[in-house]
């Protein structure tokens, strides 16, 4: 009678500890700014965007994958979309950059993967793309596809990627909750030292909403709730004789469903890069931090063809852009952290990256009073 009580009680022990392991940073109390998130806290939040992953795990050296993001539910070429990327600094190899600044929209899935397959990533956007209803006649178009390199935890040579996960990845969008952590495109990323990873977070501005999700493989000095923790990891590296590289790279895209500019959609996107620097980045000299920002909202999607000479829009005004600064900002240092707080300890390569001491990270702003 007693071995069935006793394996009960260790299964509400695992289950417990799992629900734990799952907890997000907000979850403790970790402040992220005043503002009201969304009903998941992720870039789904903003109506009709959605986040497909693909991860590639491949006996002792692949760590790779692709994360897409879809800016709305319909034919993104068909419905271009205001758009912008801004360079925090520009040691990357996004590709898509010119006809975004030169026209000011996007018209396909964004795709996030490493550094080294980007092409291919792009040859299976298009091949998407060309496949989609409506776009038999298209002849041109624009992948945007951001990058970190993975090269650490995944044999990045190989170029393990294909055009086929590609659009699987595309295909299995959905608008719910979004995977943190190790995940496609996170799945071989290292932050601040520790295992990085795939991280989001929202912020409501009214009836809008702004969304931000983070590809997070940079350095700097990780600050959680504005307490310094960048001695937690060289306490760890002198004993484990571990290299300290704070170059890297992080890819942020920015989503809302705001009636915004191109022009503003620009100005939005250069906040992310304050969020970036409150979570401790400092856009190192080899840290290729790219910004990809747009707004969905119906009322501005550009039409692929039209027999209007004019285009008429809705645009929020400049002076009423400051709380989507604020959301922006607060979004991404909580999308950077959440990724932290998501990965788990990851071999590959020959390489061991550790999760970080979520423990030891909440003792200490306990002792603080940062939270309770």
């Amino acid at each position: 009678m007693q071995r069935p009580i006793i394996l009960s009680f260790l299964l509400i022990i695992i289950c417990t500890m799992s629900l734990s392991a799952q907890k997000r940073p907000r979850d403790f109390g970790i402040p992220f700014g005043n503002l009201p998130t969304g009903a998941l806290n992720a870039i789904t939040d903003v109506p009709g965007v959605s986040v497909g992953q693909v991860t590639n795990i491949k006996g002792k050296k692949i760590r790779t994958g692709i994360t897409a993001i879809l800016p709305h539910e319909g034919n993104v070429f068909q419905e271009k979309v205001p758009a912008a990327i801004y360079l925090g600094n520009g040691f990357g190899k996004l590709m898509g950059y010119s006809q975004v600044a030169e026209l000011g929209n996007i018209e396909t899935p964004i795709v996030l993967t490493n550094t080294l397959s980007v092409p291919i990533a792009a040859n299976g956007v298009i091949d998407y793309v060309l496949h989609q209803p409506g776009n038999e006649n298209v002849r041109s178009l624009n992948p945007v596809i951001g990058e970190t390199n993975d090269g650490r935890l995944n044999d990045i040579r190989s170029q393990a990627i294909t055009p086929k996960q590609v659009v699987e990845a595309i295909k299995k969008a959905e608008s719910g909750v979004v995977e943190e952590g190790n995940v496609g495109a996170g799945t071989g990323t290292v932050c601040f030292g520790w295992k990085g990873g795939i991280g989001t977070a929202s912020r409501k501005i009214g009836d809008y909403t702004v969304g931000v999700l983070v590809q997070t493989n940079f350095g700097g000095n990780l600050k959680i709730g504005g307490l310094d923790f960048s001695d937690l990891y060289r306490s760890w590296k002198q004993a484990q004789s571990a290299k300290e590289d704070k170059d890297g790279s992080c890819m942020i895209i920015v989503a809302t469903d705001a009636p915004i500019s191109d022009r503003n959609v620009e100005r939005l996107a250069k906040r992310a890069m304050l969020g970036l620097a409150r979570a401790g980045g400092i856009a190192s000299n080899g840290s290729g931090d790219y910004v990809i920002a747009f707004s969905n909202a119906k009322a501005n999607r550009v039409p692929y063809q039209s027999d209007e000479m004019i285009l008429t829009k809705e645009e929020v005004r400049n002076a009423r852009m400051t709380p989507f600064f604020q959301a922006c900002i607060d979004a991404t240092e909580e999308a950077i952290i959440n990724s932290l707080f998501a990965a788990e300890t990851m071999d590959g390569n020959g390489y061991t990256i550790e999760a970080l001491p979520v423990e030891e990270v909440l003792q200490r702003l306990r002792k603080q009073g940062i939270i309770k």
